[in-house]
């Protein structure tokens, strides 16, 4: 089938490795190249000067992930640069600095999006950075010994956290003589915070100043338990739990990709055709679940557009349970392809998910005529939670969030994976960077989700019987060269999910970095609030659409 995919009309020009290794000049120490990118080791006081001649004179606008980790010898920190215009330009900056004084220069300056990537890598692995605006923890609390991914972490160490012996926790305010300031709490508890989360917010008089973002109440500490678990086996099962509530096979097919790339697997046409049917299943639900909280978090709609919502994604969850044999935590995919065939017998399996694909576009109208057409929903919406695009950039925010934004970047045809490169459908993006725009592009993928899903059907149904071929023949044990390095990504239901993992030689990764898009497109939630309402703020927190299991990790 031919493609319909829009390709941009100027695409960006490559920057070779040679110019880019003449571009970091003496700056750099050493190369170390990883799969699908060139690396470069730069020494820890360069790190602003590079990041940003890479930035203005290569185009690589997009800091995707940092990865921290620690070796017997040195700290590493590792910055994953790629192009909004073409993720499929790559190229790894590696910091080291030596055990005894874990000490390298903040990115944050240059990419606004290091600052809670840093923060991280100073919570888990220990590595400082210095000229952070904000040196604190960021998912364990600040009293907290130790840091659980470094080498010489003690996990039976007790960890005391120190409170005020009978402090009365209702403080008496504390007003300035020329300011109305006020501290307000939301959450942790707050059924508006979509999960686990405590925005401390600052106003001034009923406009937010400030806002920040504390996470942390669900960590889980994913990265080190796929560290502890086998490629071939033992990993596969944990993805699902990251965003727990309906990206279960893009999950899995994010650690499928990046894995496949690290042992050299090739997956066969037939699975890769379920796989992309699989995720965009996966995609509907999400969107759905989406539309219809928010449309609970702005104007308290739980009769109408909530439990309408909650119906439709019902009858995925439905479909999906008929291929995988789960309803929400799938196992489905595996190294080198899928479990097992579509279920039998077939044509009813078919039948069925044509029947929801049949109901869908009276279902989005539906949708517009409730959510969309709304008068209050409109007022609330529009003109809010504004993210400009170089803002977005900044953030490193993908998905609908950066398409909202008028951002084009979507990896299922930047970086092409799967069959979508052989698919007809279409990149959504919404030019007014608002509340309204991210939910208007959620809207419009549903349809081209539902798109896909069909071609997808009909090349499963006419596939020839003798070629329906679901897996690969992968080993049982894969082992992986020693520090072969890969970082690898797909277009999940939130954004950008990606994998960093390097092979020390056994059965087991080395490290284990998730990147997660929730992660970044929260830290963006201080500039899209600031000069707002409470109101806007909970509305642009929705917007988001964030699950706290894949921002902590």
């Amino acid at each position: 089938m031919s493609t319909g995919l829009t390709r941009r009309s100027q695409p960006p020009i490559e920057v070779s490795e040679d110019e880019l290794e003449a571009l970091i000049g003496d700056r750099a120490l050493a190369r170390d190249d990883h799969l699908n990118a060139p690396g470069f080791v730069i020494r820890p006081d360069a790190v602003q000067d590079v990041l940003t001649d890479l930035r203005d004179e290569a185009g690589f606008d997009h800091l995707s992930c940092l990865t921290a980790q620690e070796y017997a010898d040195r700290y590493e920190s590792i910055y994953h640069m790629k192009k909004y215009a073409d993720p499929t330009q790559e190229v790894s900056i590696v910091v080291p600095t030596s055990t005894d004084d874990p000490v390298s220069q903040s990115a944050e300056p240059v990419f606004r999006t290091a600052d809670w990537h840093e923060r991280e890598a100073f919570d888990l692995v220990g590595i400082d950075y210095e000229g952070h605006p904000d040196p604190r923890r960021i998912l364990l609390p600040e009293t907290w010994q130790g840091h659980p991914l470094s080498r010489g972490y003690d996990q039976e160490k007790p960890q005391v956290v120190t409170l005020t012996e009978h402090a009365n926790p209702i403080q008496p305010d504390h007003h300035e003589a020329e300011s109305d300031t006020m501290f307000l709490n939301i959450g942790p508890h707050h059924p508006a915070t979509h999960g686990v989360l405590h925005i401390k917010t600052v106003l001034d008089g009923e406009t937010v100043v400030d806002v920040d973002p504390d996470i942390g109440y669900l960590h889980r500490c994913e990265e080190q338990m796929c560290q502890n678990g086998t490629y071939r086996h033992q990993i596969m099962p944990y993805p699902d739990r990251w965003d727990y509530v309906s990206a279960g096979l893009l999950n899995e097919w994010a650690y499928a990709r990046a894995a496949e790339d690290l042992a050299d697997i090739d997956v066969p046409e037939y699975a890769q055709i379920i796989r992309t049917m699989g995720a965009e299943l996966c995609r509907i639900a999400s969107h759905m679940l989406a539309l219809a909280t928010f449309a609970l978090d702005v104007y308290g709609d739980f009769t109408a557009v909530f439990q309408y919502g909650m119906r439709d994604r019902e009858v995925i969850q439905d479909i999906l349970e008929d291929l995988t044999g789960q309803r929400l935590m799938f196992n489905y995919f595996r190294l080198g392809g899928v479990a097992w065939d579509l279920p039998e017998p077939r044509e009813e399996f078919v039948a069925k998910t044509r029947d929801f694909l049949d109901e869908l576009p009276a279902k989005v109208d539906e949708y517009n005529a409730l959510i969309t057409g709304n008068e209050i929903f409109q007022v609330r919406c529009h003109d809010t939670g504004i993210l400009e695009p170089e803002m977005a950039k900044e953030y490193g925010c993908t998905g609908p969030v950066a398409r909202g934004s008028g951002i084009d970047y979507d990896l299922r045809r930047d970086d092409p994976y799967g069959y979508y490169e052989n698919l007809e459908w279409d990149v959504v993006t919404e030019d007014g960077c608002d509340n309204y725009s991210r939910v208007l592009v959620r809207m419009q993928e549903v349809e081209e989700s539902a798109k896909i899903i069909e071609q997808c059907l009909d090349l499963l149904e006419e596939w020839p019987e003798d070629e329906r071929e679901v897996q690969a023949n992968v080993p049982r044990t894969l082992k992986p060269d020693a520090d072969t390095e890969v970082y690898r990504a797909v277009e999940g239901a939130k954004g950008e999910l990606g994998i960093y993992m390097r092979s020390d030689g056994t059965d087991k990764p080395g490290r284990f970095k998730i990147r997660s898009p929730c992660f970044h497109n929260l830290s963006a939630l201080e500039v899209m609030s600031e000069g707002e309402y409470i109101p806007d703020l909970i509305a642009s927190l929705g917007s988001l659409d964030i699950v706290l299991g894949e921002v902590d990790r």
